[in-house]
């Protein structure tokens, strides 16, 4: 079977920084290829040399039988190349059948756009992936990222796209939109569409992917069939070394109670919550997409402040209207969005981590900037944050240590009570392990620790206790000792049926 594209030996090089060595890569029609790696592994820059973004400074990419030293985004395109990237690339001005055919629109014979043609053409592609729900003439703005990552797709397959890289396009979405987008992959791929698909989500792998290929610092480390691996051998492959535990859950002595939330709603969103949390203590939130996870530590937190219930912090009653009284009250917040509402990425790492702790880097209205690297010095070693140094910019690092920043940046407000939103969300296994070693390290010295995650083995790994949620209820309070898949997702899905 002649290959769609192969690489032989590519290097690319940034700054002198050796980014990929010698590296093959190859996708077969009608087969879905994983690349797998850690943050930095070389995948994105891969993914790039195969979209013509970036030439390669050595090796060989073959196009079928012909053989080219670079290819340009227009030729990559003209060979039946397209790339859906996790930050989708759409106008939201634009209706959809326009963003399917922006730049190669039919025409009609005296040269002019032909709506009617574009129309019905992009009708067509849609209902060619099982989108006969999306409209062709509604502006794309008003869409779900779900709906919006189908038109980039329907907008590859316009251009007659034989290879089709997804750079995790699972990441925003709802459990209900994977399994439709992973029906469409396996659509495309019945058709001869060669897929390359790049996912920190191993489960995903297995699902969908014919073969895998694992990079690692840059090189190539191997490339297999699925069938002939499994989890351990990736994660092995992935980071170098044995990750026997990737939930390495300590057990801590719990203590006292630190957070007691009694009747505690906003709105509809939060509805009558009542839970304990205990010093040492991780207590993990659990519950489908619009559980209102999210919405009640938004509540804790003060962000959306309670319109009714109480929240006691050490034994006493408190109001918390404000984050700026719950920080005061020794309560820190990870939130969902490292990216927007977690971080400064244009900022240096000490800048973030200083940020919400600025008191003990001050003198009046003036920053002590030597106390603040000190800090960013000692938070870089204590979290393990790779980076050359405090003044780097923190949209530079990977996910898992941006993370990493964040976290720190709460930790400086010595906190009693952390609230952790989808700690882990898109970063890879070896840093989702390292996470999870943290707070494990946290809960040891007495942190109460509130876990909310949509990945259930994250969940099962890490809690001492499982709270599962349905809209914007408690539904049922699970120990340690009987949360399972089977227990957990029994409740939920009962929790479902009842509503």
């Amino acid at each position: 079977m002649t290959d769609l594209i192969r690489l032989e030996g590519v290097s690319k090089s940034f700054g002198g920084v050796r980014v990929l060595r010698d590296v093959d890569f190859d996708v077969r029609p009608g087969e879905v290829h994983a690349l797998l790696g850690e943050n930095g592994a070389g995948k994105s820059t891969l993914i790039k040399i195969i979209a013509g973004t970036h030439a390669p400074d050595g090796g060989v990419i073959r196009l079928g039988d012909e053989e080219l030293k670079a290819i340009t985004p227009r030729a990559a395109t003209r060979a039946g190349i397209a790339t859906v990237y996790q930050e989708l690339l759409l106008f939201p001005d634009l209706t959809v059948a326009e963003n399917v055919f922006l730049g190669h629109a039919p025409r009609t014979g005296l040269g002019t756009l032909d709506w009617g043609r574009m129309r019905g053409e992009a009708r067509e592609l849609l209902d060619s992936l099982d989108s006969h729900d999306l409209d062709v003439d509604v502006n794309v703005g008003a869409l779900s990222v779900a709906n919006r990552q189908r038109i980039e797709i329907a907008k590859a397959l316009s251009q007659d796209a034989r290879v089709l890289i997804m750079d995790e396009p699972t990441a925003a979405l709802a459990d209900a939109d994977v399994k439709r987008l992973m029906a469409v992959i396996k659509r495309l791929r019945e058709r001869g569409v060669g897929i390359v698909y790049v996912s920190h989500k191993l489960p995903e792998i297995f699902e969908l992917a014919d073969r895998v290929t694992v990079l690692r610092d840059g090189a190539l480390i191997g490339t297999r069939p699925v069938s002939e691996v499994d989890e351990a051998a990736l994660v092995a492959m992935m980071v170098g070394r044995e990750v026997d535990r990737l939930f390495p859950k300590p057990h801590p002595k719990i203590g006292e109670t630190v957070l007691k939330v009694s009747n505690l709603s906003f709105g509809d969103r939060v509805r009558d919550i009542s839970f304990e949390l205990r010093r040492g203590e991780i207590l993990g939130v659990a519950g489908l997409v619009g559980s209102g996870r999210t919405e009640l530590a938004l509540t804790i937190f003060g962000i959306t402040p309670a319109t009714s219930g109480t929240i006691e912090i050490g034994g006493g009653p408190v109001a918390i209207s404000s984050p700026g009284q719950a920080c005061g009250l020794g309560i820190a917040y990870v939130p969902e969005d490292r990216g927007h509402q977690g971080l400064v990425r244009p900022m240096s790492i000490g800048q973030n981590i200083s940020m919400a702790s600025l008191g003990n880097v001050a003198s009046g209205i003036f920053i002590r900037f030597a106390a603040e690297t000190r800090r960013a010095v000692a938070s870089i070693g204590q979290l393990g944050i790779r980076a050359r140094g405090p003044d780097q910019v923190v949209g530079q690092l990977s996910g898992g240590n941006q993370q990493k920043v964040v976290l720190g940046k709460w930790l400086e407000t010595s906190p009693r009570i952390l609230i952790m939103d989808e700690p882990t969300r898109g970063i890879d296994v070896g840093a989702k392990a390292e996470i999870h070693a943290l707070m494990g390290r946290l809960a040891e010295q007495g942190l109460a620790i509130l876990m909310i995650s949509s990945e259930l083995p994250e969940v099962l790994g890490m809690s001492d206790r499982v709270l599962v949620m349905h809209g914007g209820r408690l539904v049922s309070t699970i120990d340690r000792a009987d949360a399972n898949p089977k227990s957990v997702g029994a409740a939920m899905t009962l929790a479902d049926e009842a509503a």
